[in-house]
């Protein structure tokens, strides 16, 4: 009895993250959205890129909470080898989408050092 209680709420727990991490990219993304539209009348290139990184970092940090919550799930709740070979394999494909999405915001891999104008721009 205690162990089907302890599995549900990790469950919860597990769900609550995923939830956590789409409100997070759903907030951040109307966010960026609106100071973007706020913008558009400059007609300087670094507000589409500044909304650009804006966006990209915030689903690197989406895919670290989906990670979580399934490394929770999997660890806790079903820990057999088809939900093992499940996670790896989601967390492979969140590595590379992680990135590429380094590589589209910033132009470069995440191995590699960050160049000087993209210091300039995060700040």
């Amino acid at each position: 009895m205690f162990e089907e209680f302890f599995h549900t709420t990790v469950d919860y727990i597990a769900s609550g993250i995923e939830f956590l991490a789409v409100v997070l990219i759903a907030l951040v993304f109307i966010y960026a959205l609106i100071g973007s539209i706020a913008s558009i009348g400059k007609k300087d290139i670094s507000v589409y890129r500044k909304y650009k990184i804006m966006i990209a970092k915030v689903l690197q940090t989406g895919l670290e909470f989906l990670v979580a919550a399934d490394i929770i799930r999997t660890v806790i709740v079903k820990p057999d080898l088809e939900e093992v070979l499940v996670l790896g394999l989601l967390v492979l494909i969140r590595t590379f989408l992680s990135w590429t999405l380094i590589l589209e915001s910033e132009g470069r891999w995440p191995w590699q050092p960050e160049a000087e104008e993209t210091k300039i721009i995060k700040e």
